[in-house]
């Protein structure tokens, strides 16, 4: 396979639609479309294709769709559930992951305890974990309970187990934490488990 004329060996590599050339066999193919859709990722599930320790993962969610080579754009852990995206084009990818973006992702997050103005401050304020600083964009209660409450934080970027590690820093646990929003894409009313495409108004958003 040639790229822009160049032997390349690596069948993953990333190429741009529409600006790179790919020659295979001496005849020049079109990148594929540009595939792109959302899943409402449950809780117990792996963010990976195959999981080395035999744990299901959201590739489960396609079986039987005939779906072309897919990849996550960025990561829920296996306990948390909400929004995931998947798409064929690396390059666009990045791009929705990249900080400097500016694409807030935004989480519901039910913790153990009743907050109060010092914790959501303190979430804004950020803390050290393991050498990094985490931070909220944002913090507020979204609803309280006897003995716990939903909050929902807003992140310019995604670390690995980011808010629960930032809440671990202040004694904190995360009971269920659910992304329900990507910039202005939202999870919306599509079921646990499912997935859909994206419109071409959801993809120019993002």
């Amino acid at each position: 396979m040639r790229v822009n004329g160049r032997v390349v060996h690596n069948i993953e590599l990333p190429v741009r639609q529409g600006l790179d050339r790919i020659d295979i066999d001496g005849q020049e193919r079109e990148p594929a479309r540009r595939v792109a859709l959302m899943l409402n990722k449950p809780s117990g599930l792996v963010t990976t294709v195959k999981d080395e320790r035999g744990r299901a993962t959201v590739y489960n969610c396609f079986a039987g769709a005939a779906l072309p080579w897919l990849a996550p754009i960025g990561r829920l852990d296996k306990a948390s559930e909400g929004l995931l995206l998947f798409s064929n084009d690396p390059a666009w990818a990045a791009r929705i992951t990249d900080p400097g973006t500016g694409l807030p992702k935004t989480y519901h997050v039910q913790i153990d305890r009743l907050p109060d103005a010092a914790l959501l401050a303190a979430l804004e304020r950020g803390a050290v974990s393991n050498g990094e600083h985490l931070k909220a964009r944002s913090a507020r209660c979204l609803r309280t309970g006897h003995k716990n409450a939903w909050l929902e934080i807003v992140l310019d970027e995604g670390r690995n187990r980011q808010i629960r590690r930032l809440l671990e820093t202040l004694d904190v646990s995360a009971l269920r934490l659910v992304r329900v929003a990507i910039g202005s894409l939202t999870l919306g009313k599509l079921a646990k488990g499912q997935w859909r495409m994206l419109t071409q108004k959801e993809l120019d958003s993002l």
